[in-house]
C-alpha cells in the first residue's frame, strides 16, 4: 500500500495516506485544479466525452449508461488539495511510531485476532502468511475497517485523472480498473466510498489490486474486501503471498551495534531501493551473526540494511525477504516496520 505504481498496490489510506510511501514528500505544484473546468460536471468537458466514446468501444459498455455516470461527478478540489499538500518534513521513525504503534491499536488488533481466530487460523495454513501481521496489515491501513474513506471512488479517480497531472497516467488507469471492476462485480459503481485516491474497503486495496488480489475465501461468490471479513483476511494474505512471502521465515531484527554509533561500513550497507541487495555473508563478517539471519542465509536469500531515528538514537535494522513483501503493500520502509512492530505487539499482547 504508498505513492505506489500501478501493477501492484492497495495504498493511500487513513492517516499514512496523507503521506506518501517514499519519504512523505508531497509536490504542491498542483495544489490548484484547472480552475476554468474544476467548478463544471464532468459530462461537460470534450475530454471526459471522448473517454467515454473510446471506453465504451474498447470494453462494449453501454455509452449512454457511461454517461450517466460521469454526469453526476464533478471535479473535487478538497481532493486535490489532499493529494498536493506539501509535507512541512520528513518524518522520522520516532514521529511514525506513535500514529501506529498505540495501546488501543494493539488491544483493537488483539480483539480482532480473537474475534477472526478461525478464518485466520485458515489464511495462515492456506498462504503462510501469521495472522498477526494480516492483523496488523488492516490495522495501519484502516483501524481494523473504522476509517475507510468517504470519498465516491469514481469521482476521485475521476478529479485526479483528469485534474492531476502529476499522476494522471496512473489514476487514468486506475478509473478504468475501477469501472472494469464495478462492472465484474456488480457495483454501484457511482457510490461506491474509499480513500481519497481510490483505495477501498478495509485493507484498502485500489482498483487494479482489488482484480488481481482479491479473492472470495469465503466462497460465497462475491469478492467483498467491504463487510466479509474472510475475504478480507484472505486476500490480504493472498497479496503478501503473490508478492513473495516466505512461510516462517523472519521478517526483520535490529542491529545492536557495540558501541551504538552506525560506523561507514554499515552505512554503507543502506540503500534507497527496497529491494534486499546485501548478502548474509556481508554483514556477518561485520559482526551481525544471528539465528534469523542463518535461516535467511540457508533460502539464499538477500537481506535489507537500514537505519530509522529512534527515540534516543539512530537505529539500525537488517529487513529480510517478509520485510520485503511488506512493502510491496505499500512501498515505504517506516510502513512496513509499523506493520511488523504492530504484528509483534498483538502477538505478545494474545
Amino acid at each position: 500500500m504508498t505513492m505506489q505504481s500501478v501493477s501492484t498496490k492497495p495504498l493511500l489510506r487513513t492517516i499514512a495516506s496523507l503521506i506518501t510511501a517514499s519519504g512523505f514528500v508531497l509536490t504542491s505544484a498542483f495544489s490548484s485544479s484547472l480552475a476554468d473546468e474544476n467548478s463544471e460536471r464532468f459530462l461537460q468537458r470534450e475530454s471526459v466525452r471522448s473517454f467515454i466514446t473510446s471506453f465504451s468501444n474498447e470494453h462494449g459498455i453501454d455509452a449512454n449508461r457511461l454517461s450517466g455516470m460521469f454526469v453526476r461527478l464533478a471535479s473535487q478540489q478538497s481532493i486535490l488539495d489532499a493529494i498536493s499538500r506539501p509535507a512541512e518534513r520528513t518524518l522520522t521513525w520516532r514521529e511514525y511510531r506513535p500514529i501506529f504503534l498505540t495501546p488501543k491499536r494493539t488491544e483493537d488488533g488483539k480483539a480482532f485476532l480473537e474475534k477472526h481466530s478461525e478464518i485466520l487460523k485458515r489464511a495462515e495454513a492456506e498462504f503462510g502468511v501469521p495472522a498477526t501481521v494480516i492483523t496488523a496489515i488492516i490495522g495501519v491501513e484502516t483501524s481494523y475497517g473504522r476509517i475507510t474513506g468517504s470519498y465516491k471512488v469514481l469521482e476521485a479517480l475521476a478529479t485526479l485523472a483528469f485534474d492531476y497531472p502529476p499522476r494522471a497516467e496512473f489514476f487514468s488507469a486506475e478509473m478504468e480498473e475501477f469501472i472494469l471492476l464495478s462492472e465484474l462485480e456488480g457495483w454501484d459503481t457511482v457510490n461506491v466510498k474509499g480513500s481519497y485516491a481510490g483505495a477501498m474497503g478495509m485493507p484498502q486495496f485500489i482498483a487494479s489490486s482489488y482484480r488481481e488480489y482479491a479473492i472470495d475465501f469465503d466462497n460465497d461468490g462475491k469478492r467483498d474486501l467491504f463487510d466479509s471479513h474472510a475475504d478480507i483476511i484472505g486476500s490480504v494474505a493472498n497479496y503478501l503471498a503473490r508478492h513473495g512471502w516466505v512461510k516462517s521465515a523472519p521478517i526483520a531484527e535490529r542491529w545492536q551495534l557495540p558501541d551504538t554509533i552506525v560506523n561507514d561500513e554499515v552505512r554503507d550497507l543502506v540503500r534507497t531501493n527496497l529491494r534486499p541487495v546485501v548478502n548474509a555473508d556481508t554483514v556477518r563478517a561485520l559482526g551481525f551473526d544471528t539465528p534469523a539471519l542463518a535461516q535467511a542465509a540457508a533460502a539464499n536469500k538477500l537481506l535489507s540494511v537500514m537505519t530509522m531515528q529512534g527515540d534516543d538514537a539512530e537505529e539500525v535494522w537488517v529487513g529480510y525477504r517478509n520485510f520485503y513483501a511488506i512493502t510491496r503493500y505499500n512501498h515505504s520502509r517506516l510502513y512496513a516496520m509499523a506493520v511488523f512492530q504492530l504484528a509483534e505487539s498483538i502477538r505478545d499482547a494474545s
